[in-house]
This record gives structure tokens, sequence and C-alpha cells, in this order.
């Protein structure tokens, strides 16, 4: 549209140009000084171009109002369209940057909760590891009371078999013939003797 009105324009104006040169009065051959009358032709020449004029300037000012209306409008809605532009970029980078705020904020309390679950966590394996070695302990001095209390058993029932050997080797070699011959003979006679007191 614009170019249209743009083109008709050019064409009106280079209309005019060549109108306006044919309507100018043209020199003639040089006339006699004493010929002093004008042509009658000549003035309806200019009012043919006047006419002409008028009607080209009657085109450009109907035609170039709106066309630089038109242009001014769309200059205005540019325009307004990079205000608008703008402000959602404004907006747009008010929005990143409170978001890099809060991203460090974040950052911040993420680091300090790592580092408050990492120590809250090296608290708790200490605390269970000296808990284990705790359980560790006890269990070894139970297993060596365990073991000392049998080894005591074992050393007792050795020393027991060790004493029932040597008593019985001392025995066997003091006992004769005689010997047991009054031992058997004291033994009756008690078994006597208890059977007679029961009798009673």
């Amino acid at each position: 549209m614009i170019r249209r009105v743009g083109l008709r324009i050019v064409l009106a104006f280079a209309l005019a140009l060549a109108l306006a040169s044919y309507a100018l009065p043209q020199e003639s051959a040089p006339k006699s000084q004493t010929q002093t009358e004008e042509n009658p032709m000549t003035g309806w020449k200019w009012a043919n171009f006047l006419i002409l004029a008028a009607g080209i300037g009657y085109l450009i000012g109907k035609s170039v109002p709106p066309l630089f209306r038109k242009q001014s409008e769309e200059i205005t809605a540019a325009l307004a369209e990079a205000a608008k532009i703008k402000h959602e970029a404004g907006l747009y980078a008010a929005g990143v940057e409170a978001r890099l705020k809060n991203l460090e904020r974040e950052i911040e309390s993420l680091r300090q909760s790592a580092h408050a679950e990492t120590a809250a966590e090296g608290a708790r394996l200490r605390a269970e590891t000296e808990h284990h070695l705790q359980r560790i302990r006890e269990q070894s001095a139970q297993e060596i009371a365990l073991m000392t209390r049998g080894a005591k058993d074992e050393l007792r029932k050795y020393a027991a078999q060790l004493a029932v050997g040597l008593a019985a080797e001392r025995i066997s070699s003091r006992m004769n013939p005689a010997l047991q011959e009054d031992l058997v003979n004291g033994f009756m006679g008690d078994l006597e003797r208890r059977a007679a007191s029961r009798a009673n």
C-alpha cells in the first residue's frame, strides 16, 4: 500500500514536470520590435498549467497525509511494541535476578543443612561405633571369664585326679594282705554294730 501511494506521487510529480515544461511559454523566433502583442494561447497555457498543478497538488494532498499518518501509526505501534518488549524484558530480568538471589540463598541453605547432616551422621556413627566397641568389650570380658572359669574347673579336676591317683598309689604301696584283712574285719564289725543298734 505504501509503495503504491509512493509510486503514485512520483508518477504525478513526473507528469506535472512534463506538463509544466509544455505549458510554460516556449521561445520562438525573434519577433520584430514593432510587434508587442502577446499570443492569446499563452494565457490558456498558463490556465491549463494552473489547473494541472492544482489537480496534482490535490492528489498529492489527498495521498500523502494518509501515507504519513499510516507511517506515523506504524512507528507509534513499533515504539509501543518496543516499550512493551522492553518492559517484559525488564520483568524477566528482575525475575531472573530474584531467582538468582533465591538460588544463592537455597545453595547456602543446602550447604548448611548438608554440613549439619554430615555432623549429625558423624556423631551417630561415632556413637554407634562406641556402642559396638562396648559390646565387643563386654563379650570379650564374658568370654575371658568363661574361659578362666573353665580353665579353673579343668585345673581342679586335674588336681583332684592327680590327688586321687597319688592317694591310690600310696594306698596300694602300703597295702598288704594283713592290712586288707584288718580293714575287711573292721568294716564287717562296723556293719554288725549298726545292724544290732537298729534291731534294738
